[in-house]
């Protein structure tokens, strides 16, 4: 057995657990204090377009799965407790970790295998766009989603709303806010991963 070898290969795995836990402490922290700050909101015609799950998508096409699930876990953890300490018109249906956590989680999957899947080099922008994109409407759909199927009634009592407009109000909304939260995740994420691929190498 080459001991030289065996050493630097347990070097090497010390390394990459060390630059995994770090890029998950960085982007889990910039994730909350932009929900924190209100710099998580980006003001769009009619709209303001969250961009607090970008750091989500960037730890997992950079790191892998694990590492954006990881992140998307603590950003979705941290918007139940901040919905718990200031309530907003949403919030009954915010502190479920099946609303808040679940959709979070899966942007590492959805993120990571849509930028590995697609064709083209690791440093191809339009690889980096696509992952950005679906990670960003996997949070959009993930948690409107949810909000339709399990709380229905009361986001209709809510809005005081017919209920039987919800389906529809929802889907407006997923598509007037999730489409530009996706292009604007797309031009963050592009030069980010862009920028500290060029310094890893």
């Amino acid at each position: 057995m080459n001991i030289n070898s065996s050493t630097n290969r347990n070097l090497s795995n010390r390394t990459t657990k060390t630059r995994k836990l770090t890029t998950i402490g960085m982007l889990s922290a910039i994730s909350i204090v932009l929900g924190l700050t209100g710099y998580g909101f980006i003001p769009l015609p009619g709209i303001k377009a969250t961009i607090m799950h970008v750091p989500v998508i960037i730890g997992a096409i950079l790191e892998g799965p694990v590492v954006g699930m990881t992140i998307g876990l603590i950003f979705g953890i941290f918007s139940i407790f901040q919905n718990m300490a200031v309530p907003s018109l949403l919030s009954f249906a915010l502190i479920n970790p099946l609303v808040s956590v679940l959709p979070r989680v899966i942007i590492g999957i959805t993120s990571y295998y849509c930028y590995r899947i697609f064709p083209g080099k690791e440093e191809n922008p339009v690889k980096i766009g696509v992952g950005a994109f679906i990670g960003s409407l996997t949070n959009t759909i993930g948690v409107l989603g949810m909000i339709y199927v399990l709380y229905a009634a009361r986001f209709a009592q809510a809005k005081h709303m017919d209920p039987s407009l919800v389906g529809k109000t929802i889907l407006g909304i997923a598509a007037g806010n999730g489409i530009p939260e996706a292009i604007v995740a797309m031009f963050i994420t592009i030069p980010v991963v862009l920028a500290i691929k060029k310094i890893k190498k």
